[in-house]
């Protein structure tokens, strides 16, 4: 009990209870031993965008458009004889000259029958040979080595031989250029064949595929790239070899209106009728370029680095 005279004991408070008791003390940092403050992060930095940008179609035509100019200069300057090659400007009125009086344009669908009708023999022949040879062993022993051996003959070579055995008509032209497609289609087909995943026969084996199903869903799919740089080629190669087969005794085409301009001197009809043999190579060979991205929408590839 508390004295008399003393103060009495006070209770003390909830604040004050939960008030600290000593004087209050900074918290202390963590020991660490050589660590070193983190780096801060660099942002990767955005590629720079060019505000113009030339169009692919306008950079892959500046080369060609870069060689006509290069020869009108040379033209109209006199570095370049008439008597030599003919001018832009005169190869362009010849053509609009022959295309008034309906020459040219025969001329183009005289040689574009002939071009097609050797390209779809020479294609069906491939085609069957080598699925033959690719898919069958028996057929590879058999026709592999000799479309090796007849691949070194130089077809052009043919053309004496030809006369011989079809005349001087339409057959020997149409033969010439079917054989000149047989040998790019029948050796890329069949590598293509030959090139397939083996790894991918046996999932397509172990997933329940026969013979006739592998073929269908992972063979000729694996030939299928091969198959369109061999078309490339081949359209490459009928053209060139309808400009030999239409120099021998033709009486319609574009390689009779060249060999008439021969007789003649006249270059610009020569360089003309190169212009449109380019040019209608040019338009298959972009046809073959649509379809190998419409079927090979599938496939990743590369494309190409920069701009």
């Amino acid at each position: 009990m508390p004295t008399h005279g003393s103060a009495p004991p006070t209770t003390p408070t909830a604040q004050e209870a939960a008030a600290p008791t000593g004087p209050a003390q900074p918290p202390r940092p963590t020991a660490t031993k050589n660590v070193r403050p983190a780096a801060p992060r660099k942002r990767p930095r955005p590629r720079s965008r060019s505000r113009f940008r030339v169009p692919r179609g306008v950079r892959r035509a500046s080369g060609p458009l870069g060689l006509v100019l290069v020869w009108f200069l040379a033209s109209a300057t006199g570095v370049l004889p008439e008597s030599v090659l003919a001018s832009p400007v005169d190869v362009v009125q010849r053509a609009a000259d022959l295309i008034g009086t309906g020459e040219l344009p025969q001329a183009i669908a005289a040689s574009g029958r002939r071009a097609a009708t050797g390209f779809l023999i020479g294609a069906t022949v491939a085609l069957a040979l080598s699925l033959t040879a690719g898919l069958f062993r028996l057929g590879e022993d058999v026709i592999d080595a000799s479309m090796g051996m007849f691949r070194a003959i130089p077809w052009v070579g043919l053309i004496p031989l030809f006369i011989v055995w079809f005349g001087i008509d339409e057959t020997p032209k149409i033969a010439l250029v079917a054989l000149g497609v047989t040998y790019p289609l029948y050796f890329n087909i069949y590598g293509g064949i030959r090139s397939a995943d083996s790894q991918l026969i046996e999932a397509g084996r172990m997933a329940g595929l026969g013979r006739i199903g592998l073929i269908r869903y992972v063979i000729l799919p694996s030939a299928l790239p091969g198959a369109l740089v061999g078309l490339r080629y081949a359209l490459s190669t009928a053209w060139l070899a309808l400009v030999f087969a239409e120099q021998v005794n033709a009486d319609a085409g574009i390689g009779y209106l060249m060999s008439n301009a021969q007789q003649y001197f006249q270059t610009d009809v020569i360089v003309l009728c190169l212009a449109v043999y380019a040019v209608l190579g040019l338009l298959c060979d972009f046809a073959v370029r649509l379809l190998s991205r419409r079927l090979l929408a599938w496939r990743a590839s590369f494309d190409g680095e920069g701009a």
